[in-house]
């Protein structure tokens, strides 16, 4: 680390946050870390990052605080509750919360972080543990310019991509929520479209050739259907996170009096497969579920 260099702090080392603390350390910003399971802490300061006992500790003289947490709960409890990091950073550092949370507790957030003399982005980000470890994420990001400026470092260095969607916290989130009900759908249709394929007999390789060179292909297609070829359930994105997911949008949905027939249909799919004991499994286990329901034989 460079001294002077920038202070960057990054709380929740999971396969996101590992991968945007390396970025960071890539681009020689000053990065310390914390997560609560001490293998995440090693691979840290095997990069060279600094390993905290704490997230205070992480937090202490940040200039940008990255919190990369699973909830709202979990961010509000770092920065404000037990973890006390927003006392420990330096006066008008920046929080940029990347948790998926309703847009109510964003703006909730956003104002207590402001009520403490700081600035707060509203910036949860998408592309992948693959993405964040070479600093190619999307952020899809809203709070004042001064946020936006003092949060630059750290952007420039995870980000190719910034959108900018306006000067208040919750914006950022509505967006996320967008995207995590096209991609909690998009997963449960790959899964079901493979289980369907295994039950008519076909050449599983050869359908997933066919469909990513046809109109039927997604994104979510592309990169969950060779985990079920190669029968790797190895937790990338795990099940529980779109039955949190979705379970917001079913909220927002239910709170706006708007209907989410696909969302709401997707999310019984992934609470049948948390059901049935995979919930810490990669969310391409919801294949493994229609399976074991209709004796269906995928690649073991």
């Amino acid at each position: 680390m460079t001294d002077g260099a920038c202070k960057v702090a990054v709380i929740g080392l999971g396969s996101m946050g590992l991968g945007m603390a390396k970025a960071g350390l890539r681009a020689r910003l000053a990065v310390s870390g914390y997560d609560v399971a001490p293998g995440q802490r090693e691979a840290l300061g095997a990069e060279g990052g600094r390993v905290a006992e704490s997230a205070a500790d992480a937090a202490e003289g940040a200039d940008i605080l990255v919190a990369v947490v699973v909830n709202a709960a979990q961010t509000e409890a770092i920065l404000f509750g037990d973890g006390r990091a927003a006392d420990r950073m330096a006066k008008g550092g920046v929080v940029v919360s990347c948790a998926t949370m309703a847009p109510a507790d964003a703006r909730r957030l956003g104002a207590a972080a402001e009520a403490k003399g700081l600035l707060y982005l509203d910036a949860p980000m998408s592309g992948g543990a693959a993405r964040a470890s070479t600093g190619e994420l999307t952020f899809m990001a809203s709070g004042s310019p001064a946020a936006f400026a003092r949060a630059e470092p750290a952007l420039s260095a995870m980000a190719a991509t910034v959108h900018r969607l306006g000067d208040e916290a919750g914006i950022g989130a509505s967006f996320k929520m967008v995207n995590q009900l096209l991609a909690g759908v998009h997963i449960a249709a790959a899964c079901e479209a493979m289980t369907f394929a295994a039950k008519l007999g076909l050449d599983l390789p050869k359908v997933y050739e066919v469909i990513t060179q046809s109109a039927g292909n997604s994104w979510m297609f592309e990169n969950r259907v060779p985990h079920i070829l190669d029968a790797d359930y190895t937790p990338r994105s795990a099940v529980e996170i779109f039955v949190k997911d979705l379970g917001i949008v079913a909220d927002m949905g239910r709170a706006e009096r708007f209907p989410t027939q696909l969302a709401g249909a997707s999310l019984q799919m992934y609470l049948m497969t948390a059901a049935a004991g995979m919930g810490r499994d990669d969310d391409a286990s919801v294949a493994r579920m229609i399976a074991g329901v209709t004796g269906v034989r995928l690649p073991e």
